[in-house]
Order: C-alpha cells, then sequence, then structure tokens
C-alpha cells in the first residue's frame, strides 16, 4: 500500500497523507516500520489525545470504588483486606491504593480533610510500628518490606506461604509517597503525615534483596530465604526500581535499570498489529502509571523507539482489544466493547470440554494476551480495560458502558464492579469463588482491592491528571525517573520567571526522517483501527443492587 503512496507523493505530501491518517486517532510517534538500530533517537512529544467527555456511569463508578477503600479498611490500624466481602487477610498493596484513594475522597467532598488525616496517620503509625524481624512468626515486616498478606486485626504475617514482597512493598510505598505528597498544609497533624512516610520510605533497604546486583529479588521467605526468581522483563516492576533508586538512605546503583530494561529484549515486538513492549496481563501496563505521568518522559529505551512508556501502555490496550474481536478461543461475547485480560478471580481450577476441546479454567490468576504471558480462559475483569482509560478513552469510555449495560444487573453492586466475569462458563460444578447466573455464566462474589485501585486512581488522572501532578511534587520519584536516566517533559528543570516547556526542541532532518520511517510503519494499523473505533454513546443512568 505505501510503496504506492510513497511512488506518488513528494516528502511533504506524503508527510500531510500521515498526518490526515493519525488524526483518525490521534496518538504520540510511531515506532514501527525499519529496524531501530538504523534509525536516530527521537525525542518524544507529549501524547495529547482526544479529551472525550465522561458519561454519568463513570462519577458513579469513582464513588462507589472509592467506597470500598473507606468503608472495608479497619479503621483500627488502617489495614484494607485484599478482597471484599470475604476479607480473608489484608494486602499491604490494597493499603497503598488505599492512601492513594483518601485524598481523592477529599478532592470530591466525600470524606473531610479532617476524616482523611485521621485515617492515614492512624495507618502510616501502625506500619512504623508494625513488630518486625527475621522470626516466621508474630512478625510483619523485616529490613524495611513488608510482607505480602497481614492478619487484619494484628499486622503479622499471615500465613507461612505468604512472603516478604519486594513489588507490594513497592506499591504500599507508592501509597505512602503519595501521601507525604498531598498532605502539604503547615499543619502539625499534615507534618506527621509527612515525617512518617519519610520514615517509612527510607527505612527499606533495597539492596538487601539484591541476591544477583544489580537485580531485585522478587522476596524472602524466613523458612527458606530469598526468592530465585529476579525482576526483570517487562512489568508492574518499573515502579519497583524507580523506589530503589531514589532512596536517600538504601539506594540500588543507576545500573540497575540499565540491566533491568535489557531484560526487555524478548518482550518488544508486533502483536495484533501493534509494535510495543509486551507483557501479557493489563496490569503490568497500569499499575506504575497510576502515580507516575509517563507522558513526554523517557529513558534511554523507549528514546531509541520514539515512544514514551505510556504510547507503548496505549498500545497494550488496543492490542488487547484487538485480541478480543479476534477471539481465537471463540469465548461467547468477546468483542471490540467486551475486552480486558489481567489478573483476576476466576471460576476454579478445572478442565473441561468447551466447544469440543478440553479448556483449562482457572481461580485466581494472571489472565493475558501478548507475544508472551499470554493465558485466556474467558474471563474479563472490568478494572482491565477500565484503568486504561487514561491511555484510550475512545475505546475504553464505550467498553466500560456496554459492560454495565448488558451485565451490570449481576456485575455492578456497592462497590462498583465486581472483579471478574466469565460468560463461557457455565458448568455445574463446585466453585472456588463467586455464582453461576442462570443464562448468563460466572460471576465473582468479591472486589479486589488491587483492581479497585486502579480504577478509581486512573479516571482520576484521566479527569484532572489528579494523582499524577501530585506525585510529580514529590522529590524521591523524580530522583528515582532522573537516575533511570528519564528526561524530557516535565522532568525538565524550569528557571525561575519561565514556564514550563509544552513544546518539543526543534527536529534535525535526520530525526524527521526516522519519525515518518517510523509513521509510514504505523499507518496501516492506525487506519484499522480507526475504522473499528467506536463513538462513545451517552450512558444510562446507574443501574443499583
Amino acid at each position: 500500500m505505501f510503496d504506492s503512496i510513497r511512488r506518488s507523493v513528494g516528502t511533504a505530501s506524503l508527510v500531510a497523507v500521515l498526518v490526515f491518517i493519525s488524526g483518525c486517532k490521534q496518538e504520540g510517534p510511531a515506532s514501527k516500520a525499519f529496524p531501530i538500530a538504523s534509525a536516530p533517537p527521537v525525542e518524544v512529544e507529549p501524547l495529547k489525545p482526544t479529551k472525550l467527555e465522561l458519561p454519568p456511569l463513570f462519577r458513579d463508578v469513582e464513588k462507589r470504588t472509592f467506597q470500598f477503600f473507606w468503608d472495608t479498611t479497619n479503621e483500627v490500624n488502617g489495614l484494607t483486606p485484599d478482597r471484599y466481602p470475604s476479607r480473608p487477610f489484608a494486602s499491604i498493596a490494597s493499603v497503598g491504593f488505599a492512601l492513594t484513594a483518601y485524598p481523592i475522597g477529599i478532592e470530591n467532598g466525600w470524606v473531610s480533610r479532617r476524616q482523611a488525616v485521621d485515617r492515614t496517620l492512624t495507618t502510616l503509625k501502625f506500619f512504623r510500628d508494625i513488630p518486625s524481624g527475621p522470626q516466621a512468626e508474630g512478625k510483619g515486616a523485616y529490613n524495611g518490606f513488608y510482607y505480602h498478606f497481614l492478619d487484619m486485626d494484628t499486622g503479622a504475617r499471615y500465613q507461612s506461604w505468604v512472603e516478604l514482597s519486594s513489588v507490594d512493598t513497592a506499591l504500599l510505598m507508592m501509597g505512602v509517597l503519595f501521601a507525604q505528597s498531598y498532605y502539604d498544609r503547615d499543619d502539625p497533624r499534615e507534618k506527621e503525615i509527612r515525617d512518617l512516610a519519610d520514615t517509612l520510605y527510607k527505612r527499606v533497604d533495597w539492596p538487601w534483596l539484591q541476591r544477583n546486583a544489580p537485580l531485585i529479588s522478587m522476596g524472602w521467605f524466613p523458612e527458606s530465604g530469598f526468592i530465585q526468581h529476579d525482576w526483570t522483563g517487562y512489568n508492574e516492576a518499573m515502579m519497583l526500581y524507580i523506589l530503589a533508586m531514589g532512596s536517600p538512605t538504601h539506594p540500588v546503583a543507576p545500573e540497575s535499570w540499565s540491566v533491568w530494561t535489557r531484560t526487555y529484549n524478548d518482550s518488544w515486538g508486533v502483536y495484533q498489529g501493534e509494535e510495543y513492549l509486551s507483557f501479557g496481563p493489563l496490569f503490568g501496563h497500569q499499575y506504575s502509571h497510576v502515580w507516575i505521568d509517563f507522558r513526554g518522559i523517557q529513558d534511554d529505551y523507549m528514546r531509541e523507539r520514539g515512544i514514551d512508556y505510556f504510547e507503548n501502555s496505549r498500545r497494550a490496550a488496543y492490542a488487547q482489544r484487538a485480541y478480543a474481536i479476534a477471539n481465537p478461543m471463540k469465548w461467547k461475547d468477546y468483542g471490540p466493547e467486551v475486552w480486558g485480560l489481567t489478573a483476576s478471580d476466576g471460576p476454579q481450577q478445572t478442565l473441561q470440554e468447551f466447544r469440543g476441546e478440553q479448556r483449562q479454567f482457572r481461580h485466581y490468576s494472571a489472565r493475558g494476551a501478548g507475544l508472551r504471558d499470554t493465558f485466556d480462559d474467558g474471563t474479563i475483569a472490568p478494572t482491565a480495560a477500565i484503568a486504561s482509560l487514561p491511555f484510550a478513552p475512545e475505546i475504553v469510555i464505550p467498553s466500560t458502558v456496554a459492560m454495565h449495560e448488558r451485565y451490570g444487573e449481576y456485575l455492578y453492586s456497592s462497590y462498583g464492579f465486581l472483579d471478574s466475569f466469565n460468560r463461557s462458563f457455565d458448568f455445574d460444578i463446585p466453585l472456588k469463588t463467586g455464582r453461576l447466573v442462570p443464562g448468563e455464566g460466572w460471576v465473582a462474589s468479591d472486589y479486589i482491592g488491587i483492581d479497585q485501585g486502579p480504577i478509581l486512581a486512573m479516571i482520576s488522572n484521566y479527569r484532572n491528571e489528579f494523582v499524577w501532578n501530585v506525585m510529580k511534587r514529590n522529590k524521591y520519584i523524580r530522583d528515582g525517573l532522573q537516575k533511570a536516566g528519564f528526561k524530557g517533559g516535565w522532568l525538565e528543570p524550569v528557571k525561575e520567571g519561565e514556564a514550563a516547556p509544552t513544546q518539543p526542541k526543534p527536529q534535525t532532518q535526520a530525526e524527521k526522517d526516522a519519525a515518518t520511517a517510523r509513521a509510514l510503519g504505523e499507518a496501516e494499523s492506525r487506519v484499522n483501527r480507526a475504522s473499528q473505533t467506536p463513538q462513545p454513546a451517552p450512558a444510562p443512568e446507574p443501574k443499583t443492587k
């Protein structure tokens, strides 16, 4: 197709054609076409997607999802359950999302600032005082890291299968640092929040988990020692390395980031018409973005590809939607408005016959579609699509509305969307969790904190960039990003009296040619995407249950 375009138009006209094509779905510079090594790095312009108005449904989703964190958290100690209503144990990652949710509640008038300060102080004091040590029982922390799951009342390690978790400690610390930056008033209690946050973050001994330096281990068990697997490849551990490099007390070396990104190589490629850094479950493309605005900032890896991590996540969302449209496994209801695979609850660990063949189904599991880490048993999680809202609102809004319209009667309840559903699973067998709805398939019975958190925060970021803008003020996050080699955009220093730069630096002719080459290679998939992109429909009034 594009060979004929090249022959029939000059360079200037060709660029005009590409501008017209890309206007079908605005996004940042593309990166497909010629071998990456042949093109010089291109500075990326911050992505400016079309701002679409959110239907009233989204305000209802936000309020209900906020209430999940406010209502289910233990008021005595600030511990947030991993899931509800089953509520077996607290999750330190859920606490990180809860600490982020409280200021969102303040800004929306759902709780007072005083209420949120009270709850935040309770939480941070409890984590400061949790018993710490190498013993297998009765402790909740060690070397500044916390156990993944804690007893809801005592804060001690829940059971012997629970690890001291590096990435879940990172999720907790993102919430802790968010609180530090938000509560900025000259008030003794808000100053105490800032000091407690400093204490908790500075305690984390990141190098202690570097058994294979400069990479970071996934965690530690008191019974068996360090987990042999390190954080490699592309996934949610971006924030882990950024936090570890930004530490003023126990930092890891900046080379950790370059070695971490070298493990990306098996994950970059073309999948479902998108060229991007792939990770099957969408949570890997979302968690770090909950707090960090990656628009317009690049590390060395992304500079070589002419995009940023935000655009990368946008492509991941489109690839998952394209996968659902293709629906290679022929699951029920998959399509342009029903998509989204991530880590979520599922009906049961079982083999059952579906469409004449044996299919594997799972209970709680990572589900995803990509170059690697692919597993699909027909289970869709609303958080996968909704938390992609800032990346691709033009496909997320219709999907959210459609899921509410079609399945809201049994999927949408007190705290918004239940965790997941599977329209293809109607087997009359004992279930691990959830229930069968006659004629509708399986639906989860729980809300899960680490799926609720991204829904609330990413809707907030889409509305007014609230979480991102607060976190930009945090010196530790800035330091971590800069040590990782991120440059450009909001990270660039601004001289006193000058406004922050809103336009990219002028490109050289070689950079312009490289950008054009990349755009040529991407243009056809853009046309295909644009032809499949629906316009958001007006949302009905939220259904309640």
